[in-house]
This record gives C-alpha cells, sequence and structure tokens, in this order.
C-alpha cells in the first residue's frame, strides 16, 4: 500500500519506535525488503538514491516498478517511495515520476540557500500528497558525490528548516554513511537532545544506521527518532552471501549460474537483515 511517510512517522514518534528505510539496488532488493515487512507486519520506507535510480533506469522505471511490485505482492503494509539525499532538481523529477515522499537534502548549502529552495519543494511535495524530509548539518561519509565529515547540526537552524512546514528531519549529529572507523566517537546524544528540543514533535531522522550499537539506537529512539536508514548493512550482507555460494562453487553445480539461483542467497541474506532491524527499530506489528 503506497503512501507518504508523514503518518507513519508520526505515529511511530508517538509510539516510540522508528520505521526502516532500506535502500532499494534492483528488482530482487526491492521484492526482498517488500516481502520482509509484510512478514513483519511493519510499516517501511522504500529510499532511493539519484545514483541507484539512474542505475535503475530513471525514476519513472523505479516508480513504476515499485508500484506493480506492490500490488503483485499484495503488499497490506504502508510503503513509502522515498527519494534520498536528493538534489533540488532530482526532487522535482520525482515528485513527477510518481514517489510518494522526497528529501532535499540542502545542507551543503547556507542557510538561508536551504531554507528558500526547502520552502519552495515544500509547497510543490504537498500540493500534490508527498511528505518531504531536510537536512541540517551534514551526515558524514560519501553520498552521491557530497562528501561530508559528519557535523554537528545546529539547533537553531534546525528550528528554522522544521518551522517550513516539512515532514521530518535529518540532522547530523555525529553519524555517518558507510562503515563506521574504529575510532568513531558515537552519537552526540547532547546535540540530539537540543535538536529535540528546538523542533518539537518533527519526527527526526538517523541517517548511516549501519553499524550504530544498538543501545545507541534505542536511545536516538527515546529522543524523537522515528526514521533510521539502512542500506551498506544491506549491501554488505548481500554481498558476503553471493560470495560464500560462488566460492563454495554452488554456480558450477547443475544451473547454479541462473541469477535466480546465483542472488537468491543474498536475497536471505537482505531479508534477515531486514527483519533484524525492524525488531531492533521496534516497528513489527505496527501496521
Amino acid at each position: 500500500m503506497l503512501v507518504n511517510a508523514a503518518e507513519m512517522l508520526n505515529k511511530a514518534r508517538e509510539g516510540h519506535y522508528a520505521v526502516g528505510q532500506f535502500n532499494i539496488n534492483n528488482l530482487e532488493w526491492t521484492k526482498t525488503i517488500l516481502q520482509t515487512a509484510e512478514e513483519m507486519k511493519s510499516p517501511v520506507i522504500l529510499g532511493v538514491s539519484e545514483g541507484a535510480a539512474k542505475y535503475m533506469c530513471g525514476f519513472k522505471t523505479v516508480a513504476a516498478m515499485v508500484k506493480a511490485m506492490d500490488e503483485s505482492l499484495g503488499i497490506t503494509v504502508p510503503v513509502a517511495l522515498h527519494l534520498d539525499h536528493g538534489s533540488y532538481e532530482g526532487a522535482k523529477k520525482c515528485i513527477e515520476a510518481g514517489f510518494t515522499s522526497i528529501m532535499f537534502d540542502g545542507s551543503h548549502y547556507p542557510i538561508e540557500e536551504n531554507v528558500q529552495k526547502t520552502t519552495e519543494l515544500v509547497n510543490e511535495a504537498h500540493a500534490n500528497g508527498l511528505s518531504i524530509e531536510a537536512e541540517v548539518g551534514a551526515i558524514g561519509g560519501e553520498e552521491d558525490g557530497v562528501i561530508a565529515a559528519g557535523e554537528v547540526a545546529d539547533p537553531a537552524e534546525c528550528k528554522k528548516i522544521a518551522d517550513l512546514g516539512v515532514d521530518f528531519l535529518a540532522a547530523g549529529i555525529g553519524n555517518i554513511h558507510g562503515k563506521y572507523p574504529v575510532n568513531w566517537k558515537g552519537l552526540d546524544f547532547d546535540a540530539l537532545a537540543a535538536i529535540k528540543t528546538a523542533t518539537g514533535n518533527m519526527p527526526l531522522v538517523l541517517h548511516g544506521g549501519t553499524g550504530i550499537p544498538a543501545d545507541m539506537i534505542t536511545r536516538a529512539i527515546s529522543l524523537g527518532v522515528s526514521k533510521i536508514n539502512v542500506n551498506t548493512e544491506c549491501q554488505l550482507a548481500f554481498a558476503a552471501a553471493v560470495r560464500k555460494y560462488v566460492e563454495a562453487g554452488k554456480d558450477l553445480e547443475g544451473k547454479g549460474f541462473d541469477p535466480r539461483k546465483l542472488l537468491a542467497p543474498g536475497c536471505v541474506a537482505i531479508h534477515d537483515t531486514v527483519k533484524e532491524k525492524i525488531e531492533l527499530f521496534g516497528s513489527a506489528n505496527k501496521a
């Protein structure tokens, strides 16, 4: 059931759990995540980066695939199709393509430019029934060519963006994309508490969910995080499972080279990862 993400995240905030955003990279990823969410009776957000969308032949192709798959699989849980770390131009294209939610990442712009562009996209998204996420304080690591060191967001700037009418807000609190380094200092919970105070009931988003210890995840949820993004962990699990299959020579047995068999262990690994995260985030049976 394709919906925008506003209602599911407001319910998560009120219920003190978080909804997982799991990025999709192809048909197998999408099918597995949808089926796992249905199995767990959990709302879910399918995240699509601009790079992944380009790989899958564009936003319109992705939107059509997700809509058809949602119907064909008989998915009954709420599903949002969400642009992840979108540019201004990318966000506009997703509105036209049939996405149900967008993220505009204006964190690398001066705050006034971030405000101006976010305001325009809030109006356009809401006019078309989409939810919208904005960002303050860049998330560390790299996402589609945008590189940041993991800045901590200014609560005053977070309030300024939240007051524009965005539906949920990503605020940097020391989190990063990809694998966390050994010397990572952890999440800045003082900053998160200050951002929560500044933004009130705004659902907050934690990017870079891969590798964050479970106790930090639960504490972040208690401080207002209602959406947690996971991508790298699914990619690593998928790669390890397929590698094990090939190294065991399974692809040389019978028709083990068939892509449906070759990729099946990877899909099982994604299922197990998504299930584990849904349980950790507390969204099981919340659909």
